[in-house]
């Protein structure tokens, strides 16, 4: 316990750091209006880094939360646009889709026996590949106002995707810090042999942690497609790079059996201010890449080198 807070202590250090050299690149940055956008823009992948959490603490991954986006972002276009639906029922069957998305993945980990990598790996590739021939490269746009105001929209002078994000955050933290199914979840990833010998509903809660990584990927879908009032089979793409880069940062160990919401939280924030503030900065695109993943290699160094020493 003390180690982890040590670490968020280590990483908020590190994001008041991040927040005072951006701040000296760019006039823009610290405003009112920026950081605000910062948390609209942030909320997507926000969402799925609170489910991957759970994914990783359990000593699995996915890597299919991208393409399950884009699937889901591409779906929700046609099912309204091209198949007539009212978009009121497409909202209510897209969370549906992300579900099965999940629990497909689940599947082909618990009962096929695939490793999580190689089966997320797989539908990675399966769900994008169904993306791109249900769009045939079009795109769907018209969206009602009223559903550009999910994405678009603020309450009480605050983006309507920081109170989603809000009450999402406090929620998964009590989910895994404070309840017996987010403590089943720990000792699954600590060690999975030992919670099938305590009797702990092991292949339930893994197909749970895989159905509700889905589930985020298609709320992600439905606030990204509702805020760039577009739908693109392309949506997502390289989602999962950010996500995960946030989890580890946040001290979420990829051996599984130890993370923090709270952890993933500062995480993702670090990752926002440096993709803000490199571009504010003048800093290319494919160099923010570049930083990205010095940083999410290093995390995974250092989180490996700490958990031997652990070990021993």
């Amino acid at each position: 316990m003390l180690k982890r807070h040590g670490h968020e202590t280590v990483l908020a250090g590190l994001v008041v750091i991040a927040l005072l050299v951006m701040s000296f690149q760019s006039a823009q940055f610290l405003t009112t209006g920026n950081m605000l956008n910062q948390g609209r823009l942030m909320a997507e992948v926000a969402l799925v880094a609170l489910a991957m959490t759970f994914v990783i603490v359990s000593g699995g991954i996915d890597l299919s939360v991208g393409s399950t986006m884009g699937l889901c972002a591409i779906l929700t276009g046609v099912l309204w646009q091209n198949m007539g639906l009212p978009l009121g029922v497409v909202l209510a069957i897209i969370p549906i889709i992300g579900l099965i998305c999940g629990l497909f993945n689940g599947f082909l980990i618990i009962r096929v026996g695939m490793p999580p990598l190689i089966a997320t790996l797989g539908t990675l590739a399966l769900y994008r590949g169904l993306a791109e021939g249900i769009s045939q490269a079009r795109s769907v746009r018209g969206y009602p106002e009223w559903f550009a105001g999910i994405g678009q929209g603020s309450i009480l002078g605050l983006p309507t995707q920081i109170w989603i994000l809000g009450v999402a955050l406090v929620l998964a933290g009590v989910i895994l810090g404070l309840t017996r199914w987010g403590r089943t979840v720990q000792a699954i990833g600590y060690s999975e042999p030992a919670a099938h010998f305590a009797g702990l509903p092991v292949n339930a809660t893994k197909y749970a942690v895989y159905a509700v990584s889905g589930l985020a990927a298609s709320l992600a879908a439905i606030l990204f497609v509702s805020r760039v009032s577009t739908t693109r089979s392309d949506m997502g793409t390289g989602l999962e790079l950010d996500v995960i880069t946030a989890v580890v940062l946040g001290g979420t160990s990829i051996f599984g059996g130890r993370g923090t919401i709270i952890g993933t939280a500062l995480g993702l924030v670090l990752v926002q201010v440096l993709k803000n503030g490199l571009s504010l900065a003048g800093v290319r695109g494919d160099g923010t890449l570049v930083l990205i993943g010095v940083v999410l290699v290093l995390t995974l160094v250092a989180g490996a080198f700490m958990e031997n020493r652990v070990r021993r």
